[in-house]
Order: C-alpha cells, then structure tokens, then sequence
C-alpha cells in the first residue's frame, strides 16, 4: 500500500484510507488505483464506515502528471480501443467500490481535489469540506474527459446544467459555493475536519446496520425510478425490517 501511495487503518467499523503522498499533494497513478481497487476486496465485513482523505495540504491534486506525459498514458494510445477501454475500466474499480451497498463513504477534503481527486470525493457517499477545500472536473485542460465514474454523481448533485459547466470550462469551486450548489454535506474549519468526519461517521454506526442498508439502497436507485416502483420498493424494504425486527427474517 506504502508503495502505491495510500495506508488504510481500522477502528472498529470504520475503516480510514489516507492517500499518502503528501510530497505531490496525493497525484493518483494507475498504481494508486490497483491498490485501492486490491484494497477493498480486502476490506474486513465488519466496516460498515469508510472515511477517504488525504495526508498533507491536499486530499488529491489529480492525475499525477508524470503519467500524463510517459509511457503508461502514451500506451493507452496504441492498444486497440477495446483494451484501452478494458484498463480504463479497471481504474475505474478504484473508485466504484465506494459505492458498495454495505458501506457509508465519507470523503473529507482539504485543498485540492483536482481532476481524479474530485472523482475519488464524489465517489464517495458524502462529503465534508475544509473551508480551503478547491474542486475542479480539469480533464478538458488536458483534452481528456472525465472517466473515473465522477460524471453521473455530479449530474445527480448539481444537475446538468452545472455540471456541463464544470465539466467543460474546468473552473475551480470554492468550499462556499460547493456547499451552496450541493457539492458537499458540510464546510468546517480546516482544524476540524478530521473530527467532523469522526462525528459523521459515529452518528451513522448510531443506527442499525440492517436499516442503513436498505434506506441506502432505496436512495441509490430511486433517481432511476418512477413513483409507482420507488413506492414498491420501499414497501418491500419495510416488510424485510419489520419482518427482521420481529425475529422472523431469512
């Protein structure tokens, strides 16, 4: 892990992965993203919580450029599209993992989250911002898009309109108007953030695992549902809790 560039410790139900590069503001590499992806398919079944932030003056700066201009980024150009689009994918599995239906993810953010670091926060289920905290979707300054599964939780967040603005003028977003557009859950002091984190974390184990589960669910898919079916699915979900409750689940 020390060798890719991040440590992930546990306490108890909460797991917390600390990108450690502090040196290039935590710049994520392929490497990086194998690791996390390895990572998590280790990840004990008693974390019901994942923080993810950053060591240093920044949660994640982006790209580390290095890749950009050698030869892992070239390579991509010469292997048919299919296979570029396979690798792609597996970077990619750095970041889906944090959606994962069992756990609560909880980005806090410092500084920069630039690029693939403001995709590894929107990765997250929620997020709390350092009054310093600077996001930015810069992909197109390198003629690139965004790819690391961060385009449909934007959408989802800010709606398309903004989005779209992000996106293509690349524009970086303070702590305030991230929290004013929708971006983040919460804006503390810098000094306070791994404690707001703490105290997020704590007040989502208060509540039955089972429950939060669900209730995750429900929220998860219910942007791709109407009415009539989001309705049954919370009928279904309340009779698996009732019937649970009353010590009569499967």
């Amino acid at each position: 892990m020390a060798a890719a560039g991040f440590r992930i410790s546990q306490d108890g139900p909460v797991a917390t992965v600390t990108l450690d590069r502090p040196e290039v503001r935590n710049a994520q590499t392929p490497e990086l993203w194998a690791g996390l992806a390895e990572a998590a398919r280790g990840l004990a079944g008693d974390v019901r919580v994942v923080v993810v932030r950053g060591e240093g003056r920044s949660f994640s700066a982006g790209l580390d450029l290095k890749v950009v201009q050698g030869g892992e980024f070239q390579q991509l150009a010469t292997v048919s599209p299919e296979e570029c689009a396979d690798r792609i994918a597996g970077f990619q599995q750095a970041f889906s993992w944090l959606r994962r239906p069992d756990l609560i993810t909880i980005a806090a953010v410092q500084g920069h989250a630039i690029g693939a670091g403001f995709q590894l926060a929107l990765a997250c289920d929620l997020r709390i911002a350092a009054e310093d905290a600077l996001f930015a979707m810069a992909e197109v300054t390198l003629g690139l898009v965004p790819d690391l599964t961060g385009t449909k939780r934007l959408v989802e967040l800010v709606g398309y309109a903004r989005a779209l603005e992000l996106c293509v003028t690349g524009r970086r977003v303070n702590a305030a108007e991230a929290d004013r557009i929708g971006l983040v859950n919460l804006v503390v002091a810098r000094d306070e953030l791994d404690a707001a984190a703490a105290d997020l974390a704590n007040a989502v184990l208060a509540a039955p695992r089972d429950a939060v589960v669900e209730i995750k669910a429900l929220l998860a898919a219910a942007g791709g549902r109407g009415f009539a079916v989001q309705e049954r699915a919370e009928r279904e979900a309340q009779t698996r809790r009732i019937r649970d409750l009353a010590g009569l689940g499967e």
